[in-house]
């Protein structure tokens, strides 16, 4: 029987390179995004490459939307194998100064990166479990290892994500369940942070030059780590 690779937080980045990349190699997918009509275009778009894969849109930051979504999916599709959480905040939420940096500028930044991870994780690591198998895979940045004063409330954000992370992989350890997280140091090709610097590139700090990188090659880290499960932090790009 197939297996089934739910992404939360989906998008025409990372997420359709992660889609491309297991779904060629037999995954069902399971499409995850808050915006309906975009889900069902990248599931369109799935299909068109021959491609299994269903749209579940839901708000992955809503406790409930992501548990009705969690049920959802295993009413379709079956057992969710592999869970990606890939959501990411826009440039336009950045917080350019840690100085400057209040309790209400981290709200967007926690609520995805952090509260959202332990929503995902909280939903599918008992069965999980009870199975003795699956994978819970996160995205992150380079701002915890390269401090990014202009990107500072999404760098105390992933921070958090990682020490989380960090804790959830140790505490997994003999259940069959593995955690890992890629650490993404490069604007992602064709992802919605593409778009909105190109269109603004007064977004990042005058004299930065952000590498870039295919979502198939992000794709295809992700899915060395599914197959090696033997790190819990890959870096990308720095």
């Amino acid at each position: 029987m197939a297996k089934t690779i739910a992404i939360f937080g989906f998008g025409p980045g990372l997420g359709m390179g992660v889609a491309r990349v297991f779904g060629r190699e037999g995954f069902r997918i399971a499409v995850v995004g808050r915006r309906p009509g975009k889900a069902e275009q990248h599931v369109r778009d799935l299909k068109a490459e021959g491609i299994e894969a269903v749209a579940f849109p839901a708000d992955v930051t809503d406790a409930a939307q992501l548990h009705a979504t969690v049920a959802a999916i295993r009413g379709s599709l079956g057992e969710i194998d592999v869970a990606l959480h890939g959501a990411a905040g826009e440039m336009t939420d950045r917080a350019p100064s840690t100085l400057e940096l209040d309790v209400p500028s981290l709200g967007i930044p926690i609520a995805l990166k952090l509260h959202s991870p332990i929503l995902m994780t909280r939903a599918l690591a008992p069965d999980m479990i009870a199975r003795g198998s699956g994978t819970l895979l996160f995205s992150s940045g380079s701002s915890p290892d390269l401090p990014l004063p202009y990107l500072s409330n999404f760098g105390v954000a992933l921070a958090a994500q990682r020490g989380y992370v960090q804790q959830l992989a140790a505490e997994l350890a003999g259940t069959g369940v593995y955690a890992g997280v890629l650490n993404i140091g490069v604007l992602i090709r064709d992802s919605r942070a593409e778009q909105l610097l190109d269109e603004r590139p007064e977004l990042a700090p005058e004299g930065i030059e952000i590498a870039r990188m295919s979502s198939a090659e992000l794709g295809e880290h992700y899915w060395r780590m599914y197959l090696e499960r033997d790190r819990v932090e890959v870096n990308v790009g720095f």
